[in-house]
């Protein structure tokens, strides 16, 4: 048999001890009476900007759905696979969260890889490079910004992305519903790794500005 991850087996030993044991109660709690989290946050696979760190969440706060460049498609009910419609429509119509969090972060992969007009596809299915076709027009825009640095591009894009899944996420009838009912709220964030600096967007100038903490 081959052998479990020993990082994963030396984790969880400490999570039995700690996180766990301090919050057996509560996870005896979610396991009788199932979650009831009021965010649902859209945040990157990115190992480095784990949503439930960032916001110290405890177990059972935060849905979490996570992707490469953390984007949401528009609504398409075709019959293909889509697993983050998937997950919204199950966060939104059978946990009712009440607030959405598209969270991007700084140096992100799937980003760069957009800006690159040579990146090559990482296999034959090119699954990445169609994902990011999401944000193909914002990209080939920054990308003509001889005036910017390349770091201001990257960065100018993770946050246009955002902007974009927004955008996408009130393609949604039910989340455009239930945000112009004032029950459902949409917002954006960007956290940058090098600094654990956790910028949000302003709902009306769509602006990201430093919270006050």
């Amino acid at each position: 048999m081959q052998r479990f991850p020993t990082p994963l087996l030396d984790g969880y030993r400490n999570f039995m001890h700690g996180r766990y044991a301090d919050a057996r109660d509560r996870y005896r709690q979610l396991a009788e009476n199932g979650q009831s989290p009021h965010t649902l946050v859209i945040a990157c696979s990115d190992s480095r900007a784990a949503p439930e760190l960032i916001f110290d969440a405890g177990p059972g706060e935060l849905f979490v759905i996570r992707n490469v460049a953390n984007m949401v498609p528009p609504y398409e009910p075709d019959g293909h696979f889509h697993s983050t419609s998937a997950a919204l429509e199950f966060a939104v119509q059978a946990l009712k969260v009440s607030d959405i969090v598209v969270m991007g972060h700084g140096r992100c992969g799937g980003i760069r890889a957009a800006l690159d007009p040579n990146a090559e596809p990482l296999s034959p299915g090119d699954f990445i490079g169609r994902w990011m076709s999401l944000v193909k027009p914002a990209a080939e825009q920054i990308q003509s910004n001889d005036v910017m640095t390349a770091a201001e591009r990257q960065t100018a894009l993770e946050r246009v992305s955002i902007r974009n899944s927004i955008n996408n996420l009130r393609t949604f009838p039910d989340i455009k519903a239930l945000e112009e009912a004032g029950k459902m709220h949409l917002h954006g964030a960007w956290f940058d790794i090098s600094t654990g600096e956790l910028w949000v967007m302003d709902a009306e100038t769509r602006d990201f500005i430093r919270p006050e903490i």
